[in-house]
């Protein structure tokens, strides 16, 4: 069974303000609860072929996987990883709802092998329950940002 999560919430920032914070990896630490750290394995700025070391805690385990960036545009964010048991693919997508509104997309999609393929169902929940939460805090951090900006 795939794992196949996603979700998506309206940011009160424009779009590339938005895009430009969630698409940028080493921020991943600032809004993810799971994401412990990410360190680039080539050099910045991000483009495809880019990778990147990320290191999260997931269901009481500790994770240490490397992300290549497949698409990076000002609309989409594609990385994929391919080893471990649970290979995945994360996807940004960025829309304006207007001038001070963006619609963001967060997609992940994977298919476990081995043990994991057991446990794909209760890996999906818990994938849903944390993309939920990672994008509320994203969320509030950059809308945070707003009144910070106005003071």
């Amino acid at each position: 069974m795939a794992v196949d999560v996603l979700t998506e919430t309206v940011i009160a920032r424009p779009c590339a303000e938005v895009a430009a914070y969630a698409g940028d990896p080493t921020n991943a630490p600032h809004w993810y609860a799971n994401i412990v750290s990410v360190r680039w394995r080539t050099s910045p700025p991000l483009a495809a072929g880019s990778e990147l070391d990320f290191v999260a805690r997931f269901l009481g385990r500790t994770l240490t996987y490397t992300y290549e960036i497949v698409e990076c545009s000002p609309e989409r964010l594609v990385m994929r990883t391919a080893q471990g048991p649970f290979p995945m693919e994360t996807t940004y997508t960025w829309q304006p709802v207007d001038a001070a509104r963006t619609r963001m997309t967060l997609r992940n999609r994977g298919e476990p092998s081995g043990f994991a393929k057991v446990s794909a169902p209760m890996m999906a929940a818990a994938v849903r329950r944390a993309n939920v939460k990672d994008l509320a805090a994203l969320k509030a951090l950059l809308e945070g940002a707003d009144a910070t900006d106005s003071s």
